[in-house]
């Protein structure tokens, strides 16, 4: 089944190379998603995953960003198929 989702990051602020960001990204397997850098210190990518479940297509992408951005830190994921959203755990 395919899930569509988004996941939102926080970087360090040593990481403004956003095209190394971009090309690291996908060589980490995140060749599904959108990148969007618009919002400086932030990074979102929207997912078109292929899982067996919700739950397993978050964690897979979660995988290959951290892969990719070991620093990053998740601030959002919409929607929030699994409660690990921490903006939602902070409401």
């Amino acid at each position: 089944m395919e899930y569509f989702f988004t996941l939102t990051f926080s970087l360090r602020r040593t990481d403004t190379n956003l095209d190394e960001i971009v090309e690291r990204l996908g060589s980490a397997g995140c060749t599904d998603s959108l990148v969007g850098t618009g919002t400086p210190g932030l990074i979102a990518l929207e997912f078109s995953r292929e899982a067996k479940s919700a739950r397993e297509a978050m964690a897979s992408a979660m995988t290959d960003v951290m892969h990719a951005i070991p620093m990053a830190e998740l601030i959002e994921a919409s929607p929030d198929f699994l409660g690990i959203s921490p903006a939602r755990a902070a409401s």
